[in-house]
């Protein structure tokens, strides 16, 4: 089972990127299942959301303790110790971020996938939303799964011009994310 923690603020789309890449992922023939934990309930207040993949039904509906892959949408939080409690060894990092990684944020990283996500969802969209362009740089870093079934999953989400936007956001994040492996 592979298992996903999304760490971002209100209004950044986490918990909905969990739930399109629950979407995509069942679009592949495997099982996925999203859930999101609220602190305060407001815009720019941290979240914390959570994705389970796997090929057999998943039951377990607890939070995500011991994560393979973090996905970090604010960068603020990259330093924030607690995001890396009970990662797992040779886990994959996805990050957006302005700048370059020189050093690796945990030692049990394998993998960092770095990409502005913001930018690209200011140009693309016109909002700081980093959500669906990191969706394409989890594709790009992971290698779990193709933009393919991402971008079919947006159609749940999005129409018309807001789809076209988000497609664009993820083909972005899968073209223009920096993969550094350790």
């Amino acid at each position: 089972m592979i298992e996903v923690r999304f760490h971002g603020r209100g209004g950044q789309g986490a918990v909905m990127a969990s739930r399109i890449l629950a979407n995509a992922f069942v679009r592949i023939g495997k099982h996925g299942a999203a859930f999101p934990m609220f602190g305060f309930e407001r815009r720019g207040a941290p979240v914390t959301a959570f994705g389970r993949f796997d090929d057999k039904p998943i039951k377990e509906k607890t939070q995500i303790y011991n994560p393979n892959v973090l996905v970090i949408l604010d960068p603020s939080q990259k330093d924030r110790k607690e995001v890396y409690n009970g990662l797992m060894k040779d886990s994959i990092l996805v990050l957006n971020y302005n700048g370059s990684i020189e050093d690796r944020p945990h030692e049990n990283f394998k993998k960092i996938g770095v990409v502005d996500a913001e930018k690209i969802a200011i140009e693309e969209i016109g909002i700081p939303i980093p959500n669906t362009p990191m969706l394409g740089a989890f594709a790009a870093t992971t290698g779990l799964l193709n933009i393919e079934p991402i971008i079919e999953a947006l159609s749940d989400y999005f129409e018309g011009k807001k789809l076209d936007m988000n497609i664009r956001c993820v083909e972005r994040g899968f073209k223009e994310t920096k993969i550094i492996e350790f």
